[in-house]
């Protein structure tokens, strides 16, 4: 097994383009070593087997859609209000929503992890971290609302997103921010 960790890196974003664009069915180690621009057979240098290579993607794409340090210091700025929460979600759904790539394979993933118990331990455990980081980033900002809150925003923003990417004609960007502005106050009982 290879360990230069860039190129795995480079073959593991290369693996999360290929899912997002051809799915499951198309995620060959050939495929693969197309996307990153590396010589016919690096990728099965690198990884066992197709287990290995979509436990390798479920671990990195989340490290992809996690803010960086800039993101959370701006999270923390500002008056902890309403106001401020919602502009935070209508940024936290721009945000995830750029990275479609990301968000497509982490749709194919969680459909793989049905019928990969290793896939789906490590998913299990990133989104549980990710929603309890959350809710504990959420309950020191000072911001409104509960775990419950965080927990219900996280799974419907998630879902608006997915509509977005996959059906981009569905709703306008108007009805985008309209409908994150609802889910804050509903979730907030305002």
């Amino acid at each position: 097994m290879r360990s230069n960790p860039e190129r795995r890196l480079a073959l593991i974003d290369g693996a999360i383009e290929v899912l997002a664009t051809q799915g499951a069915r198309g995620l060959t180690f050939r495929a693969v070593d197309t996307e990153a621009g590396v010589p016919a057979g690096t990728a099965s240098n690198y990884f066992t087997n197709r287990d290995d290579l979509f436990t390798q993607i479920g671990g990195r794409v989340y490290e992809r859609l996690l803010p960086d340090d800039a993101t959370m210091a701006r999270s923390r700025e500002g008056t902890p209000d309403r106001a401020r929460f919602t502009e935070l979600m209508h940024e936290l759904v721009q945000r995830v929503s750029s990275f479609g790539s990301g968000q497509l394979a982490l749709l194919e993933l969680r459909l793989e992890a049905t019928r990969r118990p290793e896939l789906q331990a490590v998913l299990t455990e990133r989104i549980r971290r990710d929603m309890d980081e959350n809710v504990a980033h959420h309950a020191a900002s000072g911001l409104p609302g509960d775990a419950t809150s965080v927990t219900l925003l996280q799974l419907a923003l998630n879902w608006l997103i997915l509509e977005r990417l996959t059906l981009p004609g569905l709703f306008s960007e108007q009805q985008v921010h309209d409908l994150v502005e609802a889910a804050v106050a509903r979730v907030l009982n305002d």
